[in-house]
């Protein structure tokens, strides 16, 4: 997995659990939905990535 890839990556997880905490603190549901997909992304590419980095 290359390094952009892994920063991507943690952008996403970091951005979603933001939104999830803010949602949370804010008592917005759409926006923690909106974080919880968002961190359940970056875990889902990095995993990906993983994969592939495993058959190489």
């Amino acid at each position: 997995m290359g390094f952009d890839d892994k920063l991507d990556n943690a952008k996403d997880k970091a951005a979603g659990k933001a939104k999830d905490a803010v949602g949370d603190a804010t008592d917005d549901k759409d926006l923690q939905a909106e974080g919880q997909a968002q961190e359940a992304k970056g875990n889902l590419k990095s995993a990906a990535e993983n994969v592939k980095d495993t058959f190489k």
